[in-house]
């Protein structure tokens, strides 16, 4: 059995760390031009919900949130992800956050600055900062993820993977988690 200071956390940040959606939705409220009251909290991927009919228009958005609004370093903390990501941190697990948030071309420096501004001011533990759309690429013993199609992408091919659970992905079978202290449960039961 390995011991905990050889096992690598995998992390993604957005709707796992950082509130994505909570965000996004004050965001699109003021690109759309409508009221926030008339936006849903509970979204399915793709944002189709608020309005955006395809992945241009999407991408628009995207690139209107980080580069005018600060997207990524204006998003709030997920309650519980400081504390028991330090927890596990100090417990000696590896923490890896894994991010896919270089996926439109010329704004990846503002994206990169962002991004550790956010994990610095928020005092989140890290060993590792990866940029990356393959995710099982980077050697994670662990996976802590949102994105449906990154969930069943990983377990295909064997890897643990917790699903931290939103309206996004109410389809994903178990391992899940609703909060961080079921992820620190589910991590510590990993390889006991």
């Amino acid at each position: 059995m390995a011991e905990k200071n050889d096992i690598v956390i995998g992390v993604d940040l957005d709707g796992v760390c950082a509130d994505f959606y909570g965000r996004m939705r004050v965001i699109a409220a003021e690109w759309f031009e409508r009221p926030i009251g008339e936006l849903p909290t509970e979204v399915s991927y793709g944002l189709s919900e608020w309005g955006i009919t395809d992945r241009s228009q999407y991408d628009s958005l995207h690139r209107f949130a980080v580069t005018q609004r600060s997207l990524f370093s204006s998003m709030e903390m997920v309650p519980g992800a400081r504390k028991y990501l330090r927890r596990l941190s100090d417990e000696g697990y590896r923490i890896r956050i894994i991010t896919h948030r270089l996926f439109i071309h010329y704004f990846h420096a503002a994206a990169v600055q962002q991004t550790v501004e956010w994990l610095d001011s928020h005092g989140i533990p890290y060993w590792d900062l990866c940029f990356m759309k393959e995710k099982s690429q980077v050697g994670a013993d662990i996976y802590v993820e949102d994105t449906p199609d990154n969930i069943m992408s990983l377990r295909d091919k064997g890897l643990y993977t917790i699903c931290f659970g939103n309206s996004t992905n109410t389809h994903i079978a178990d391992p899940r988690a609703t909060s961080w202290q079921e992820v620190y449960e589910l991590v510590r039961a990993f390889r006991e």
